[in-house]
């Protein structure tokens, strides 16, 4: 028989007095509230309790197993409280994860998050790997990139595009590419993480694929690094629209080959259970999508 529904009947038997007493309070037979006290004792070995035609009292035994006993299942009713508060009401510590360059837009959606949620305290890790989100423990990643083939739940919270932009200086200095051919011709500094290397890919002005080689002097993981290079009039890169469209906006930068559009890719809320997510998750969630959609009509204005 199962062995936590013989110690609570076990301790309904004490606290009422009797089989038939226990019974009627469990709604359950007085054979089978007999059997559950037997199994019990069959399992230890010993007498818990005393039978009379009149009375059932506890042995000495009895008394410290009862005691025991009902700290534990009143130890299992407070985990059964606290799990579903957790799962009503967001509290505890929500565990983020998050790439270089999609944690500038988590910083607002955070701030605005705790206030709302005063209860939540929130861990944010930011790097470029794809973590283990079970072994290492997020909750919840917020990546631009394509995942590997996984078991995890992906929910997309925009989409976005890359663009080749430079400075205004060196593109007086080099001239300015008209098609994605003329892009051997000059400096291409580039991110590891692009899905594909030094191949720039693009859709053409019917939709149809281009593809070019290029080359340059700059390698890095630095997204920062590559704008500030590029700021500077050192080369061409391929940033995302979002990371680059204050320097657009403000002339800084100059986005060229406009008629070829960079391969769709989104931002992704990923976490690794579609179902019982905690009330923080769930809550985190539902702020990103409601943020991220005003994000996509602000980028829409420079895409």
């Amino acid at each position: 028989m199962d062995r936590l529904t013989s110690l609570t009947v076990f301790g309904r038997v004490v606290e009422c007095g009797g089989f038939s007493a226990a019974a009627r309070s469990l709604n359950m037979s007085t054979t089978m509230v007999s059997n559950h006290i037997q199994a019990l004792e069959d399992r230890l070995g010993v007498r818990l309790l005393n039978r009379t035609t009149r009375k059932v009292s506890l042995t000495e035994i009895g008394e410290a197993y009862y005691e025991r006993s009902s700290r534990i299942l009143a130890d299992l009713e407070e985990a059964d409280r606290v799990a579903g508060a957790l799962q009503s009401t967001p509290q505890g510590t929500l565990r983020l994860y998050s790439s270089m360059t999609t944690a500038r837009f988590l910083a607002p959606v955070i701030s605005e998050f705790v206030a709302l949620h005063p209860a939540v305290s929130v861990d944010l890790t930011v790097g470029q790997r794809m973590v283990d989100m079970v072994g290492e423990g997020f909750d919840l990643a917020v990546r631009s990139l394509p995942l590997p083939d996984s078991s995890l739940i992906v929910r997309r919270l925009t989409s976005w595009r890359n663009i080749v932009c430079g400075s205004p200086g060196y593109f007086e200095r080099y001239g300015t590419p008209d098609e994605p051919g003329d892009l051997v011709r000059h400096n291409c500094m580039h991110h590891p993480s692009y899905p594909f290397g030094d191949e720039w890919r693009f859709e053409g002005p019917g939709g149809e694929p281009v593809t070019v080689r290029v080359n340059g002097n700059l390698v890095t993981n630095s997204q920062e690094t590559l704008r500030r290079l590029a700021l500077d009039g050192r080369g061409l890169f391929i940033p995302p629209t979002f990371l680059v469209a204050d320097d657009l906006r403000a002339g800084r930068l100059v986005r060229v080959l406009e008629r070829y559009s960079g391969l769709e890719f989104s931002i992704n809320a990923i976490y690794p259970h579609r179902h019982h997510l905690s009330a923080k998750v769930r809550a985190f969630i539902d702020l990103l999508v409601e943020r991220f959609a005003e994000h996509r009509r602000w980028v829409d204005t420079i895409a």
